[in-house]
């Protein structure tokens, strides 16, 4: 059976699902996350629950089903079932890992209780960061245990760049694709990442437990 991390891996290589307008049930991962991945014509429901009752409530919904697991009404209903909190809907980008050393001068945060690595700790595992003058980069294993990143830039630095350079650097430090998650409102970073070179690949409604 296929797994949400060889759907994730397969799409980090541009192999995406069938766009047949279908929904695709896989168990999570790991019980942190649960959630939703819109590809296109394509959705990936991971969850522990019943597929059937997936299956039944999407079917219930009158709305475009190419766009039924997205539908406020589906993510609701899938919290109220599973007891979780939503979070925003994202797009979802990958960038492959690029060689050689990072162009930035990254310092390591080694304070386990820096504001970004206590936040990101709720989301991912084995996280690390690092710190440039005006900026913060932060790296760990989210979803499936798919290596993902994000970046914090100083409002008095903004425009200039820095986004986009962390990012980069963060595709120097890593030896397998990269994810990221943003908010498609945030055009800013969307802009950041892109210009970095990472690709959008689908939408995301990750389903947060409870504590």
């Amino acid at each position: 059976m296929e797994t949400l991390r060889d759907i994730l891996d397969a799409a980090a290589r541009g192999v995406f699902p069938p766009d047949d307008g279908r929904t695709t049930v896989v168990p999570q991962a790991a019980p942190r996350d649960a959630g939703v991945l819109a590809f296109t014509a394509h959705s990936v429901v991971f969850t522990d629950e019943d597929p059937g009752w997936v299956y039944d409530t999407l079917d219930a919904l009158e709305c475009d089903p190419l766009a039924a697991t997205m539908n406020p009404l589906f993510l609701a209903a899938f919290m109220e079932r599973t007891g979780r909190a939503g979070d925003t809907v994202d797009a979802m980008l990958v960038g492959s890992p690029l060689p050689g050393a990072p162009p930035l001068a990254l310092r390591e945060i080694t304070d386990g209780g820096h504001p970004r690595i206590v936040y990101a700790r709720r989301r991912r595992d084995d996280v690390r960061a690092w710190e440039v003058p005006g900026g913060v980069l932060v790296l760990g294993r989210g979803v499936a245990g798919r290596l993902e990143v994000s970046a914090e830039v100083d409002g008095d630095v903004r425009h200039r760049g820095l986004g986009r350079e962390l990012v980069t650097a963060a595709r120097h430090l890593a030896e397998e694709p990269l994810w990221a998650q943003v908010s498609p409102g945030n055009a800013r970073s969307m802009r950041a990442f892109q210009a970095a070179g990472y690709r959008a690949v689908g939408a995301e409604a990750l389903l947060l437990a409870p504590g």
